[in-house]
């Protein structure tokens, strides 16, 4: 499954789910994360990678000071993932 599908899956379960997501095609920032899911007072970050794949160091990097600014981010390689959970 390409990474673009595993988005496509991620995005329409969380839609369904009452999430109102956002996929990042080009922001100012270089290494962050893929889609954006926001519900109520919580807001989630998802990289998705394909099953196998890993983050490059800038997507690391980027995700570690994101998470010290206590953002939740989320790394997904597949449509099963629980952001309750986080």
């Amino acid at each position: 499954m390409t990474e673009q599908q595993i988005q496509k899956k991620i995005i329409d379960k969380l839609t369904q789910q009452g999430w109102y997501v956002v996929k990042i095609i080009k922001c100012n920032k270089n290494g962050t994360p893929d889609l954006i899911a926001c519900k109520e007072n919580e807001t989630v970050w998802i990289e998705v990678k394909k099953p196998g794949e890993k983050l490059s160091p800038l997507q690391e990097y980027t995700i570690k000071q994101m998470r010290s600014k206590g953002l939740k981010v989320i790394v997904a390689d597949s449509e099963d993932l629980r952001i309750q959970n986080y």
